[in-house]
């Protein structure tokens, strides 16, 4: 089925973690528990503690942030920062990602956007080497038609001008309103409509609630749309805006 839009489709731009799949509570924690008992620090946190620090972008700043609040000096908490960003890394790629399950609805719609000549690309806070991974693990058919894919070494996704979100457009060669964000968290919101890309979010449990201001839609997960209804939502607000 061929999609329609205003201004038309040509690319849906997906967040990672929470987006495609629950990486945070499955993938991220374990792997940074199991990162700091190796290491033989006194910190494990709970999933609570864990998502009250993802304002914070990455696991390395949060256990900075954790060992600050403790109290622990400047010198000392770098060198476990510095130990800690690679172990954590190779835990996560090489244990706790193949048990990871993409969130339900995402593989549809990945499949019928690539059935319509819709792009895919990817904008995150997660090291580009896990993104990669990840998207090999549980989208390997469709791994190669994701481009660019952009994450902590390409930049702050999070900075207030949607600087991460500005370089996607201009490597895709695409404008802000000829594509969709679908994201997870106000964070992510935020930076995506910065660069002003309208943006569709599917929250989770532990990011329902929050307001999300100046989303085009908020909904509670992917399986509940097709690409010709996702569409046809931000037509129906574009033309409400006219």
């Amino acid at each position: 089925m061929e999609i329609k839009y205003l201004i038309e489709l040509r690319a849906l731009i997906f967040d990672v973690d929470g987006t495609l799949a629950d990486t945070e509570r499955h993938g991220h924690l374990p792997a940074c528990n199991e990162a700091m008992r190796q290491l033989g620090m006194d910190v494990q946190w709970s999933f609570e503690e864990f998502i009250a620090m993802s304002h914070l972008p990455g696991s390395a700043f949060r256990l900075a942030y954790c060992l600050e609040q403790r109290g622990m000096p400047e010198e000392k908490i770098g060198r476990y920062v510095e130990a800690f960003k690679p172990l954590k890394q190779r835990l996560y790629i090489e244990k706790y990602l193949t048990r990871l399950h993409l969130r339900p609805g995402v593989k549809p719609m990945i499949e019928e956007a690539l059935a319509n000549g819709i792009r895919l690309a990817v904008v995150s806070t997660s090291y580009e080497t896990q993104i990669h991974a990840l998207l090999r693990a549980q989208l390997g058919d469709y791994y190669q038609h994701f481009a660019p894919i952009l994450g902590k070494e390409s930049g702050r996704k999070t900075d207030t001008n949607g600087l991460l979100h500005r370089q996607c457009l201009e490597q895709m060669g695409l404008t802000a309103t000829e594509v969709i964000m679908i994201e997870d968290s106000e964070e992510g919101l935020e930076a995506a409509l910065a660069a002003g890309i309208p943006t569709a979010v599917f929250y989770n449990d532990y990011t329902f609630g929050k307001p999300f201001r100046g989303a085009r839609l908020v909904a509670p997960g992917l399986e509940h749309f097709n690409l010709a209804q996702l569409a046809a939502v931000f037509e129906m607000k574009m033309e409400s805006h006219r």
